[in-house]
């Protein structure tokens, strides 16, 4: 007996399913080789950041505001508006987003018209005999609407889109990041322009200081308590200071044009800047967040998570084309040959179709685990790249807390060895000027307090860079706890390793927990 066509359609049902599953291609075990790579709750934060002052108050985005130059805020806001490299780094954005847009738009429905309106000339009955199309003109047109849905069933679309967007997110922190640089660097140049100003200042009295040593060398000669080596071994160092005031006056000026180049102009947009009034109100230490709200929103810390959960939504994609497309397809179009112009519009003409479509992978000769095995590698990659982020960040921030702290010590050792070597100056001028000691003291005593001055002058410009840096090592001030993906996130969708990572992919959380434990027991 004939099954009927009930049975009939219920056992073509049966094998096709049992087709597409037994057609799904093996995965043969691949999956990222990482567990999440170095644990950053065995990072020890350090007795620096344990020891930070846990009730400072951290800077704002404007954190160039704390120098109190109004010309620095200038320069700043110049290079932020009129930056090439900013420029560039938006554009990229703006192609993530658009890109984004486009695996998005995968997970609509799609619908396409096409229209074609033909005029053809049939030839002569040579090869279509005596009948009607010879050596005629006729239309042939045709015209129809295709719609297309994948049903995207194991979320190969969505886990696309998503991988774009995220991969538009980690470009905006890179953006960022970019940005967060030329605020530096312009007060880095900004603090070396007011340096070299600094330093000019003693050149200049030093020079100064020579001339008239040698004017008293000179009038001792005249009154017979001098000699002529005397006067000599008083002009030797005056063309050497001479060229030391030029060599600054050439620094200053190619500092002007690194701030033009910085902030988008030509060299002359810094002919007109003034003297640098630099100076550090804001205390230099950390606020007791850290690194909670800090840390995890460094850009670079946020580009590279944006970058790990892009990475595992690629494997999710990866994975999902080891199952069947499956597809929703519909048409409707007119077709006419050989009549009038809108024949094909005519009921009569028209067309139809409407059904799914499905295709399965069944030999590919490994292409597809080879996919599946780059994007694990991928992603291992990325956790790692993020990891050592992290170890960065705290390296930064420590050595930075150091630096900061030394440098403290060391200015007001500076001013006192620059105290005591203007005294020691003064006395041997004085002793040079009654005849009671030789030159060689006085070029001692000069030698001694011009290191002494430029050591302070390069010490405090040193401070100020430093604390740009912190600024910097710790993001640029604290941002939208949102910066960052969810944990959940940078985690693949299936996969053996999902359980071992999800403790110890989110870096700065388990990060900050141990360094916010360390100051906690450090306040108590």
């Amino acid at each position: 007996m004939q099954p009927s066509g009930a049975k009939r359609t219920v056992i073509a049902a049966v094998f096709t399913i049992s087709l597409i599953i037994a057609g799904c291609a093996s995965t043969g075990g691949v999956a990222p080789q990482t567990d999440g790579g170095t644990n950053p709750a065995t990072l020890d934060a350090g007795a620096a950041i344990r020891a930070a002052d846990l009730d400072a108050q951290w800077p704002a985005s404007d954190w160039w505001h704390a120098y109190g130059d109004p010309q620095l805020d200038a320069w700043v806001a110049a290079a932020l508006a009129n930056s090439p490299t900013l420029a560039i780094a938006q554009a990229r954005v703006r192609s993530a987003q658009s890109l984004a847009g486009v695996a998005q738009a995968d997970l609509a429905p799609q619908l396409k018209g096409d229209l074609s309106i033909e005029r053809q000339h049939w030839p002569d009955n040579i090869y279509y005999g005596p009948g009607s199309l010879a050596n005629s003109n006729t239309w042939d047109n045709t015209g129809a609407l295709s719609l297309s849905y994948h049903l995207d069933l194991w979320g190969r679309d969505r886990n696309a889109a998503e991988r774009a967007l995220d991969a538009a997110h980690a470009s905006a922190a890179d953006a960022r990041a970019a940005q967060l640089e030329l605020e530096t660097n312009v007060v880095r140049a900004y603090i070396r322009l007011s340096m070299n100003y600094a330093l000019l200042d003693i050149a200049e009295s030093t020079l100064d200081q020579q001339r008239q040593i040698l004017a008293l060398a000179e009038h001792r000669l005249k009154g017979g308590l001098g000699t002529q080596l005397e006067v000599s071994q008083a002009d030797t160092p005056i063309p050497e200071y001479e060229r030391q005031v030029e060599a600054l006056q050439e620094a200053i000026a190619l500092g002007q044009n690194q701030l033009a180049a910085l902030a988008g102009k030509g060299p002359g947009a810094g002919d007109a800047m003034t003297r640098p009034q630099l100076s550090l109100a804001a205390q230099a230490s950390l606020p007791s967040t850290l690194p909670a709200d800090l840390l995890g929103h460094r850009p670079d810390v946020v580009a590279a998570r944006w970058t790990v959960a892009a990475q595992a939504r690629g494997i999710d994609v990866a994975k999902a084309n080891f199952y069947p497309n499956i597809d929703l397809l519909a048409s409707l179009g007119g077709f006419a040959a050989a009549g009038p112009l809108f024949q094909f519009l005519h009921a009569s003409n028209g067309g139809w179709t409407a059904g799914p479509a499905a295709s399965l992978p069944i030999f590919d000769g490994g292409r597809l685990r080879a996919q599946l095995g780059a994007a694990s590698a991928g992603y291992d990659v990325a956790v790692g790249q993020y990891d050592q982020t992290i170890v960065n960040a705290l390296h930064q921030v420590s050595d930075d807390i150091v630096k900061l702290r030394s440098l403290s010590t060391q200015t007001t050792d500076a001013e006192r060895s620059v105290t005591a070597a203007r005294r020691n100056y003064q006395l041997a001028t004085e002793g040079y000027k009654r005849g009671l000691t030789d030159y060689l003291n006085v070029l001692t005593a000069q030698s001694q307090l011009l290191k002494s001055q430029e050591g302070v002058a390069k010490i405090q410009a040193e401070k100020l860079a430093v604390h740009a840096q912190l600024v910097e090592a710790l993001g640029g001030g604290l941002a939208e706890p949102s910066d960052g993906p969810a944990d959940a996130d940078t985690l693949p969708a299936h996969g053996q390793h999902g359980k071992a990572a999800a403790g110890t992919h989110s870096a700065s959380a388990v990060a900050a927990a141990s360094v916010h434990t360390a100051a906690a027991t450090a306040q108590q």
